[in-house]
């Protein structure tokens, strides 16, 4: 079971959600499109230098993100994909080293899941497969309750800073019928929530679901969560 996290939300969305942000339309390429895999707080790699093996080390990547290495210290390393954090370290001990060539190897990999809650029969985590989408995750926790409202379900994904961004599919559509959102992938992290009844406003649903899920159950998926008055979903 997943530690406890800090559980203040911060929702930006506009009064009237679109089913789909426009930022988020990189998520519905075809489901056999391949994505860069990210790093993620628990994966552990090993780092390789070719001229300098005492340097070597193999290492797990904290909660907060970071590793530290001999030499440069901390470094934040969560959200990088291996070949950026390649570089990165190139940068970074060039300055200690004369040729340094550096090598990230992710050995093991860790966070791959979501949390999928609401009206499902069985709410809980589910291990994230290669495309997996909203409708696979439902069907891992166990399927539909018959008092779920499939066209109000919220995706919650990390976005920048760790703030939560919340995306509303269709999910009586994304069975039925051939619309975008079936093709929507979830990501390592998402909360998927199938509401019984529309959510009108998010505050309201941060306190009386996500607050206290994570309070009570100790999950936690690296957000940081502020609570804002003004904002909603309609």
């Amino acid at each position: 079971m997943l530690g406890l996290s800090c559980l203040l939300f911060t929702m930006g969305c506009s009064s009237h959600q679109p089913a789909i942000s426009n930022d988020l339309q990189a998520s519905l390429a075809p489901a056999d499109s391949p994505t860069e895999y990210l790093i993620q707080p628990g994966d552990q790699m090993e780092i390789k230098f070719f001229y300098n093996p005492e340097l070597n080390e193999t290492v797990v990547v904290r909660p907060d993100g970071g590793i530290a290495l001999q030499l440069v210290d901390e470094v934040r390393v969560a959200g990088l994909s291996a070949a950026e954090l390649d570089e990165l370290l190139t940068q970074k001990y060039s300055i200690e080293l004369k040729k340094p060539e550096v090598t990230v190897l992710l050995r093991s990999f860790a966070g791959q899941q979501v949390y999928v809650g609401g009206e499902v029969v069985n709410p809980g985590l589910v291990a994230l497969t290669p495309a997996m989408n909203a409708v696979q995750a439902v069907i891992g926790s166990g399927g539909f309750k018959d008092t779920a409202k499939l066209s109000e379900t919220i995706i919650i994904r990390k976005g920048p800073d760790n703030r939560p961004i919340p995306i509303r599919l269709d999910l009586e559509k994304a069975i039925y019928g051939n619309n975008p959102e079936r093709n929507f992938r979830l990501q390592s992290y998402d909360i998927v929530y199938v509401p019984k009844t529309a959510i009108a406003k998010a505050n309201l649903f941060v306190r009386q679901y996500i607050q206290e899920l994570f309070l009570f159950r100790g999950f936690s998926f690296g957000f940081v969560y502020r609570v804002d008055d003004k904002l909603n979903i309609d």
